[in-house]
């Protein structure tokens, strides 16, 4: 049964374009759901596999499951691999029937995104500039880069040079799907990676002058996402910002400053990378008040 897993894996990766952290949680998911099955197995003293896994047996992993008193996001995750599992299953002829068909998935209502306002967002990218070390011009190029893009944290840690073209004011970035954009970024941003590349990074890089990412952590190599996580922790207790400040924060900062702005809302998809408008309209609901504010200053009975 594992081979079984493992190949759906594969499928996701390779044909799906599917990120490793996403493979991950399906892995994580679908290992969950063959631990159930061997579980059951034991239980009945009979042998249960993909084959002979029907409707019952799938209502029965959902009730533990529920037992289990998941979150409902991550609940609704599981259930998700286990029909996506099955689909692929009863596509490949690999079983008979989907035990998942007819079954509905969980609807989990999604939170909104947070953002930080504008003059936060000015003191946190400010806060890099108080030091003068090979580090701080390092966070004040990823941070810039990350509010005037709203790119992933895994899209700008991914970055390798050639990728940003700061005379021309853009960056090229890879996401879900490998998905090629190229997004434009403002002057101050394209600054701020040009001066790190040409007086911080050489330093950082030592002697790994092979070394093909673009930012790079103390030993020379590669920044992960938990490591800017940390630093963009620092720079948002030293900025005062008592909000929970992640480096998805800046994104949905991004996408929510630009609407306020009076971006369309088809341009701020294309820039985030989001194959449905519907991703991008949950900002919509967090520009209302700016709307409101609008409305009551040009409406001339709002007067």
């Amino acid at each position: 049964m594992r081979e079984n897993v493992d190949n759906f894996l594969k499928y996701l990766v390779v044909e799906k374009g599917f990120s490793k952290n996403t493979e991950e949680a399906y892995r994580n998911d679908l290992y969950q759901l063959e631990a159930f099955v061997t579980e059951e197995s034991s239980k009945r003293g009979e042998t249960l596999n993909w084959g002979n896994f029907g409707r019952q047996e799938m209502l029965s992993y959902m009730l533990n499951l529920k037992d289990k008193k998941y979150a409902p996001a991550t609940l609704a995750r599981k259930i998700a691999a286990a029909k996506s599992f099955f689909k692929f299953m009863a596509e490949e002829h690999q079983v008979q029937q989907n035990p998942t068909e007819n079954i509905a998935s969980l609807k989990v209502g999604r939170a909104l995104p947070k953002p930080i306002t504008v003059a936060q967002a000015r003191r946190l990218l400010d806060e890099p500039s108080k030091a003068s070390t090979p580090e701080a011009k390092r966070d004040k190029a990823m941070l810039e880069m990350l509010y005037a893009s709203g790119m992933r944290v895994s899209e700008l840690v991914s970055l390798n040079l050639g990728d940003v073209d700061c005379a021309g004011g853009f960056v090229r970035c890879f996401g879900k799907g490998n998905k090629e954009r190229m997004i434009p970024i403002y002057p101050r941003a394209a600054q701020s990676v040009d001066d790190y590349l040409k007086e911080a990074r050489p330093q950082i890089v030592q002697n790994k002058n092979d070394e093909k990412a673009m930012f790079l952590n103390v030993r020379g190599e590669r920044l992960t996402r938990q490591g800017l996580w940390q630093i963009l922790k620092g720079y948002a207790k030293a900025a005062n910002i008592e909000s929970d400040v992640t480096p998805h924060t800046l994104r949905h900062s991004f996408a929510t400053h630009m609407l306020n702005g009076g971006a369309d809302l088809r341009m701020v998809q294309e820039l985030l990378g989001h194959a449905n408008i519907s991703t991008t309209q949950v900002y919509t609901h967090l520009t209302s008040e700016h709307v409101r504010r609008t409305y009551e200053k040009s409406h001339p009975r709002a007067k």
